[in-house]
């Protein structure tokens, strides 16, 4: 079904704006005044606003009463309980998961995996970030635990955040042989082999983040924005 173009025009501004966080490309705590993005993206404010509710959702952005919205600026202690709460909640999606498993589950794994590596030939890497957590997305969704899903879902997106703001080094291959690897012992029914294998991607990805990054960097967030938009659709 074919967006409206109020809705494409929301996208256009959501798309941006996550483009720019996973890019590294705007700091966390950065102020997003309304008159300046309705200026720069050339859009109308209530679709602005739309925007920022969709952002501040997904845990990208938070809005607080009479002091509008600013890039999510998570701490060092957030990250440490977001990664351990991970843990925690893969570990028994993998065992859920192994014990249920069919051959119709391992095949949609599967080709989640080619997707993962079609982002990461595109070398896009907000589209990477989001295919990277769609693999443990789909393993949530697999092991047919809704509370368990629901759980990650939340995880995935606060460590989406995390990821796209403080890795300073992405190797995106290595990511992706993790999967694999998991992926692997999970068709085999390998429970203790898939747990050590995930319990050491997730420590990897911890231990890839940077939460000092952003003290000696400088950006310029509005001409940030006008590089990751689209051009303006007609009204």
């Amino acid at each position: 079904m074919r967006q409206s173009i109020k809705e494409q025009e929301i996208k256009r501004i959501v798309d941006a704006i996550t483009g720019a966080i996973s890019a590294q490309h705007i700091a966390p705590g950065t102020r997003l005044i309304e008159g300046q993005l309705i200026e720069q993206f050339d859009a109308n404010r209530n679709h602005i606003r739309t925007a920022l509710q969709r952002l501040a959702s997904k845990h990208l952005v938070t809005i607080r009463p009479n002091m509008g919205a600013s890039i999510a600026e998570p701490s060092l202690e957030e990250a440490e309980d977001i990664f351990a709460a991970r843990q925690i909640v893969e570990r028994g999606i993998i065992e859920t998961l192994i014990c249920n498993q069919t051959p119709v589950d391992i095949a949609i794994l599967k080709k989640q995996l080619l997707i993962e590596k079609r982002a990461i030939e595109s070398k896009n890497r907000a589209q990477i970030i989001q295919e990277s957590g769609n693999f443990h997305l789909t393993l949530a969704r697999l092991s047919k635990n809704k509370i368990l899903e629901e759980m990650l879902i939340d995880l995935i997106a606060r460590s989406t955040l995390i990821i796209s703001l403080y890795q300073e080094k992405d190797d995106a291959q290595c990511a992706c042989r993790e999967h694999d690897q998991i992926a692997f012992h999970i068709e085999n029914k390998n429970t203790m082999e898939a747990l050590e294998c995930m319990a050491k991607h997730l420590q990897n990805i911890k231990l890839n983040q940077n939460m000092d990054l952003w003290e000696r960097r400088t950006v310029n967030p509005i001409k940030t924005f006008v590089e990751h938009a689209l051009s303006p659709l007609n009204p």
